[in-house]
């Protein structure tokens, strides 16, 4: 059984077909990009994957389990995190308390227990802090910690929000066009850093992103899909030839 696995996924928004009978699958430890002109149906991939959108049919699997009908917050506690094309953090937040909100997921104390702050309330406080200071030194946030969101550059929000996702330790990593509107420079420490995620912490990573160098970078292998229907899926350099992808792109 694969890690992820979508088998015959479609979802329709009245007449408009966004993904029509679509199947991939995606092994443990691949980085693994979907790529697409705009409006091929690469993000509402993700909103089915993280559960936002119902399929009108098919399954989705994630580690031999149907999650098709799990709620959101079912999704994220097994292991499913992401970023979104739009930065979703708290503004009037610090860095290192968007990071800790990320680790709700795991919380196992109750109410009683927060109320009058008790020792296992303390302790996992403490392990939160600690996990999250992990995931600031290895993004090179650490000059930001106390910054409030508002108050940083738009490449700095980015990984913050990539930041953000680890803390909630996803072993498989959602990430919808990280690299949109970051300088070269920023886009080459990101190829960087995604070896780092992946290798370095085992995340399996699902990328969709249209900086072409990035995918060839990064990929093990890439998924190319034009108005929600597969083209064509293989290893970078196989997939940005493929024809079918060339003319889905330039018409």
């Amino acid at each position: 059984m694969s890690f992820l696995a979508a088998q015959d996924i479609s979802i329709h928004f009245g007449g408009v077909k966004a993904v029509q009978d679509l199947s991939f699958s995606v092994e443990q430890g691949e980085v693994f990009s979907i790529v697409g002109p705009n409006g091929a149906g690469k993000t509402t991939i993700f909103n089915l994957i993280s559960r936002i959108y119902d399929t009108t049919k098919g399954s989705i699997y994630f580690k031999g389990q149907d999650i098709t009908r799990l709620a959101t917050n079912q999704v994220a506690q097994l292991g499913i995190a992401r970023t979104f094309q739009n930065i979703e953090l708290f503004e009037n937040e610090t860095v290192l308390n968007n990071l800790l909100i990320g680790c709700h997921v795991h919380r196992q104390t109750n109410l009683f227990e927060e109320i009058f702050f008790l020792s296992r309330v303390r302790q996992q406080e403490l392990q939160f802090r600690h996990s999250v200071e992990d995931i600031i030194d290895l993004l090179d946030l650490q000059s930001y910690r106390h910054q409030l969101i508002s108050n940083l550059p738009y490449g700095v929000r980015k990984m913050v929000e990539i930041a953000r996702a680890l803390s909630i330790k996803p072993s498989l990593l959602l990430l919808d066009e990280p690299s949109s509107g970051l300088n070269p420079e920023e886009t080459e420490d990101l190829s960087f850093w995604l070896e780092d995620i992946n290798e370095e912490l085992g995340i399996t990573i699902i990328m969709v992103e249209h900086d072409m160098k990035l995918v060839a970078q990064s990929s093990d292998r890439v998924l190319a899909v034009a108005d929600g229907q597969f083209i064509t899926m293989g290893k970078p350099s196989e997939v940005q030839s493929h024809p079918d992808v060339l003319r889905a792109y330039l018409g």
